[in-house]
């Protein structure tokens, strides 16, 4: 089985203002959070992923905490700071050296204390470490521990910092931990029958190992063992649709299925077949998707639908529309009330599973891509044509090829497609995105 680590989330919290935006677009490299010096400006958590050292994590960006305001959009906000908290493995705690200490960061650290995560306090603003130490080291009276400087606007003080939060980090982020269960998340909205069917899917082989209460995840993990093989279902905390109360807690919703999903191998992304595909089923399929994890399309209540003998192939039709970005997604139909087609999702499971971790000799790649070629004359540009070298693969979950090339300028995206599709004909990879990376190589034959 593929060893793996886990990526860990990491949040930033504080008040309103003390710079958080700024010190998460610093770490993400890119102007992402917006940024204004007015209280309450970031209304929604936005993530990154991030890497320091060799460590890669999620970094959460979390609107201020305002800890008795009656303002509704504040108490919103609190509220999400609350999710980032209650799903983070480490906690960085923002204050500002400019206001100092005020009432409301004891009350933060109290609200962060409650939570028992470690956490990393952080003095922001701090433009002179000759001048500004003497006020950096008032927030020990804060009681959560050495106070670290740092500057954000000018990318100050972060080594310390960031070394410092990942000693907290678990030690399944630190090193390479085998398991040979499969990881199988249960993600979509809520009221959709992720936990029926969970319950369906380990109640009915009686072979639960054990329940475990995700305590950082907001989820339940299930390790069940059917027909010899072990799974670990982790079931989420469903994302809710927007109107005004929730629209601010909204992407913080996402934040529980971004973090499930980094712990997975396999995602099922369960459909309410009544309701339809919607945005939200597509934001999520999203998050899988950037993370190369395989996706199984569970469309549940299927008998609740008037059918006829084409309904099938017309609803598989428009998922596959909507979430034109996957079309390598495997679609089935259950229904969790009558156990329709859900013994056979554990098939699915498994099929999915191989082809996400498939490997494929570099001689038969090779055999592929000359085909290919064949078929379909590469691109060229001002007399310059592109050579396809060889191409071989460097990794699974998910399958990774590298192709070098005379000149990666040439190699349009939609002949890279191309190949891909050459490749998916020849061996499936159903239910698993394939990467492909373009390499230059020296031309020994130029002329």
């Amino acid at each position: 089985m593929a060893r793996r680590k886990n990526r860990p989330i990491v949040a930033v919290v504080g008040r309103p203002n003390v710079g958080k935006s700024t010190f998460f677009n610093a770490m993400a490299g890119d102007m992402i959070a917006i940024v204004k010096d007015t209280p309450g400006i970031t209304r929604d958590r936005i993530y990154a992923d991030v890497e320091w050292i060799g460590y890669e994590f999620t970094l959460i960006d979390t609107g201020g905490i305002e800890p008795d305001s009656s303002d509704v959009i504040l108490s919103q906000m609190r509220a999400q700071a609350q999710i980032a908290i209650d799903t983070a493995d480490v906690i960085i705690f923002m204050t500002d050296v400019k206001q100092g200490l005020v009432d409301d960061d004891m009350r933060v650290a109290d609200m962060i204390r409650k939570s028992r995560k470690p956490v990393v306090l952080t003095v922001n603003k701090v433009d002179s470490f000759e001048r500004d130490m003497v006020d950096v080291y008032e927030f020990h009276n804060l009681g959560i521990g050495e106070p670290y400087a740092i500057s954000s606007a000018n990318k100050l003080g972060f080594g310390e910092l960031l070394d410092a939060v990942i000693e907290h980090f678990p030690e399944s982020a630190r090193e390479e931990v085998e398991d040979d269960a499969i990881r199988v998340a249960i993600v979509g909205k809520p009221n959709v029958g992720k936990s029926s069917i969970l319950n369906k899917l380990a109640g009915e082989e009686r072979a639960i190992v054990s329940d475990i209460a995700g305590t950082t995840r907001d989820a339940i993990d299930s390790r069940v063992v059917h027909d010899g093989k072990e799974y670990l279902f982790i079931d989420t905390a469903g994302l809710r649709r927007r109107n005004k109360v929730k629209e601010e807690l909204e992407k913080y919703m996402i934040l529980r299925t971004v973090a499930a999903v980094e712990r997975t191998d396999i995602v099922l992304l369960i459909i309410d077949a009544v309701e339809g595909i919607t945005e939200q089923d597509a934001k999520i399929a999203g998050i899988a998707h950037d993370r190369g994890k395989a996706i199984i399309i569970v469309v549940n209540k299927w008998d609740a639908i008037e059918k006829t003998d084409k309904s099938t192939r017309v609803y598989e039709a428009d998922v596959r529309r909507v979430l034109s970005f996957m079309s390598y997604a495997h679609v089935t139909f259950v229904s969790a009330l009558t156990g329709q087609r859900l013994p056979k999702l554990y098939e699915t499971i498994d099929a999915v599973n191989e082809n996400h971790s498939m490997r494929v000799a570099t001689g038969v790649l090779n055999e592929i891509m000359t085909q290919a070629v064949a078929m379909k004359q590469p691109p060229s540009d001002k007399g310059r044509r592109l050579k396809l070298f060889y191409v071989t693969q460097v990794s699974v979950r998910p399958p990774t090829f590298v192709i070098f090339v005379n000149d990666k300028e040439l190699m349009h995206f939609s002949y890279t497609r191309y190949i891909e599709n050459q490749i998916r004909e020849t061996f499936g990879f159903i239910g698993t995105p394939i990467r492909i990376i373009i390499r230059e190589r020296k031309d020994d034959n130029k002329n």
